[in-house]
């Protein structure tokens, strides 16, 4: 008897869930994340000698962002700061985590697969890089997503050298410690990958599965997360796209991406879900400018990866949901990966999350509402915890700090990267709505809106902490931790 009406109940709930979800019509959504794409690897913002038809269909189709930062310009904070809607530094998470790594994700926060599925019977997948912490209890399956095939890190962190020589503690000391490249399936080994051949055909495996996936739950309603390896170097392709661009191997890693957004726009048109879903593509961070011709293109703007400038920070942005965003728009308005998270939740009519985030919706942006855009300010936090940027509207102040500089230095070649340089900024203001290559530093002609700007600073400091001027701040929170 108690068997049955359990039963009854679970029964009860479930049909209550599949009610919910058909009354609210609920959208499915599909979000696309390059790894190490410029700001001007798109055709749809100025790339040459490639082609991205499918991705310049999606800008057609829908909103071009040219003013959209990622949370930070580096691999595992810029995936902490698009699921949680958080600066990353806020909840602990900096850099990129390697294979020795003992931190991750905290699971105490609510990512955005686990928000979705507050809003009814949502199905969840990730199928690409994760790099949130590879240990179990920071796993993709462990942080709200039902499905996971991918890397747990980059696909440089393995036995090889960019040259693609095995590494030796004299050649590379960190790369001869790591483990054979997993492919994992939710918590377990896959597939090992010992050579580039496995590295070619993983644009292709994600693009498989995200297929499979969209076929299987056509009938109810899903969050799907592509966050591909690609075109972080070493670079892979298969052999439907190799010699295939007039830019070399990085040109045609870019057009198997675009041929990836194809494959999943056409399941959705295949199975009738393209009016019912918001999708997404974008990047975790501007280009490694010093791999040249395996680097992309900052599209005029200043830096690349690693750095807080807008090569770094600023990122393509295409969004397309017909009935909500009006097709062929190009939006100025300042955006952020950050934003994502409580736009999402203005859409389904769920709560925020409990612990504090920094995205605010911009569902009125995806609208193209007249008038200014929701995000007025932005911090540019890079390292562990240092504040090197604050911006207001298109007022961005560079606060003294050491950076990584591309400039002046000749590149590597082929998969071998060429040298940085460390430097020491210096204070300096930038109008981007006329300088967006931060040339001309302009803080003398305006000291008011310094003033503003440092008064920002300071409340960023108070709130999130900076090592440069040695503050703590008062609202950080730890990240997963295994001891």
């Amino acid at each position: 008897m108690k068997k049955l009406l359990i039963s009854a109940s679970f029964l009860l709930y479930t049909t209550s869930v599949w009610c919910q979800s058909v009354e609210k019509n609920l959208p499915n959504i599909v979000l696309i994340f390059a790894d190490d794409m410029g700001y001007g690897d798109l055709v749809s913002y100025g790339a040459v000698d490639l082609e991205t038809p499918n991705l310049d269909k999606l800008a057609a189709q829908g909103m071009r962002f040219t003013n959209f930062e990622v949370a930070q310009a580096v691999c595992s904070a810029s995936r902490a700061g698009i699921l949680t809607g958080t600066y990353p530094n806020r909840i602990g998470l900096s850099g990129a985590l390697n294979p020795h790594a003992t931190i991750g994700l905290n699971p105490e926060e609510e990512t955005l697969a686990e928000l979705v599925k507050k809003a009814g019977d949502y199905r969840t997948a990730i199928f690409g890089k994760w790099h949130l912490g590879h240990l179990p209890p920071f796993l993709p399956t462990r942080q709200g997503f039902d499905e996971f095939l991918g890397l747990p890190y980059s696909n440089d962190m393995w036995k090889w050298t960019y040259d693609m020589q095995l590494a030796t503690p004299e050649t590379h000391a960190a790369k001869a410690s790591y483990p054979e490249l997993p492919i994992l399936a939710a918590d377990t080994v896959y597939r090992l990958i010992s050579d580039m051949e496995g590295q070619n055909n993983l644009t292709t495996l994600y693009t498989e599965q995200a297929v499979r996936f969209i076929a299987e739950n056509k009938d109810n309603p899903f969050f799907l997360y592509v966050p591909h390896s690609m075109p972080h170097v070493p670079l892979g392709v298969s052999d439907k796209f190799r010699g295939k661009s007039e830019q070399g191997l990085y040109g045609d890693v870019i057009m198997e991406i675009d041929w990836s957004v194809g494959e999943i726009m056409s399941s959705l048109d295949r199975h009738g879900l393209s009016d019912n879903t918001l999708v997404i593509f974008t990047s975790d961070n501007g280009p490694w400018l010093n791999f040249g011709n395996h680097a992309g293109s900052a599209g005029g703007l200043r830096e690349g990866k690693a750095t807080t400038y807008e090569g770094g920070q600023r990122v393509p942005c295409i969004m397309r949901w017909p009935g909500t965003i009006p097709p062929g728009t190009v939006t100025n308005k300042l955006s952020s990966t950050i934003d994502l998270l409580p736009t999402f939740a203005e859409i389904l009519d769920v709560p925020l999350p409990k612990r504090r985030i920094d995205g605010v919706s911009i569902l009125s942006v995806l609208k193209n509402q007249p008038g200014p855009g929701p995000r007025k300010e932005f911090y540019y936090y890079f390292q562990k915890n240092s504040l090197e940027a604050v911006r207001m509207d298109n007022w961005k102040l560079v606060l003294p700090h050491p950076s990584r500089s591309y400039e002046d230095l000749v590149p590597g070649m082929d998969g071998n990267f060429g040298p940085t340089r460390q430097v020491q900024t210096g204070m300096a203001l930038y109008d981007l709505r006329r300088d967006p290559g931060e040339r001309y530093d302009v803080k003398d002609t305006y000291p008011d809106i310094v003033t503003r700007l440092l008064e920002l600073a300071d409340s960023a400091r108070e709130d999130l902490g900076d090592d440069i001027t040695g503050v703590e701040g008062k609202n950080r929170r730890p990240p997963g931790q295994i001891n």
